[in-house]
């Protein structure tokens, strides 16, 4: 539903039937977003907590790494969203529509951007991942569900964002990987090979 919600589809109509929208549909979003949630932690009172995985030993330096990593990501997509427009209060003050990255018409390729085209997806990722010492059946199937669905939101929003800037985004996709750097590790393994020859 949450996906479903930001859809250009659903976007297209309301914009069509109202044309305030903009103004109150960011924060009635992130509303329905936070309440769609409840029940699936909620139902984590439903099964066994049987621990099927803890952080422990040497884990422990991979389970601080993708912490530190998620937080870098968080940080590096802060400098670029724009969080008034993102939590829904800058079209409250203004009443209008704002792009919720202040150059996404350039897509300038620096810093996390220049790595992946969605920071903040790549570090929920991980911290879906790497923010509890210990996983139960219940905190798996949770994961697993919010692993799916941060996927889905970013193919999503990969399609929407597309669909209002056409080439200059398709651009930027041929450059800069969706959610895992292969594309600049690719580029550095070339670089490498073709330094070593």
């Amino acid at each position: 539903m949450h996906s479903f919600l930001i859809s250009t589809a659903v976007t297209g109509y309301l914009q069509s039937r109202y044309s305030g929208y903009h103004r109150w549909y960011r924060i009635i979003f992130n509303s329905l977003s936070l309440i769609t949630l409840i029940p699936l932690i909620y139902s984590l009172r439903l099964f066994e907590n049987t621990v099927v995985f803890r952080w422990h030993g040497y884990w422990l330096l991979l389970r601080f790494f993708l912490l530190v990593l998620a937080f870098v990501l968080f940080r590096e997509g802060a400098k670029k969203y724009a969080l008034d427009y993102f939590l829904g209060v800058k079209q409250l003050q203004t009443g209008k529509s704002n792009a919720l990255l202040s150059d996404r018409e350039t897509f300038a390729r620096t810093g996390a951007f220049g790595l992946i085209r969605h920071p903040w997806y790549a570090g929920s990722l991980l911290l879906v991942w790497s923010a509890l010492p210990a996983y139960t059946v219940a905190t798996m199937i949770v994961s697993s569900i919010l692993t799916v669905y941060l996927f889905a939101g970013t193919l999503l929003e990969e399609r929407k964002i597309l669909a209002e800037y056409g080439e200059n985004y398709r651009l930027y996709q041929r450059h800069v990987s969706m959610l895992f750097p292969w594309k600049w590790l690719t580029r550095q393994v070339g670089k490498l090979f073709s330094y070593a020859g």
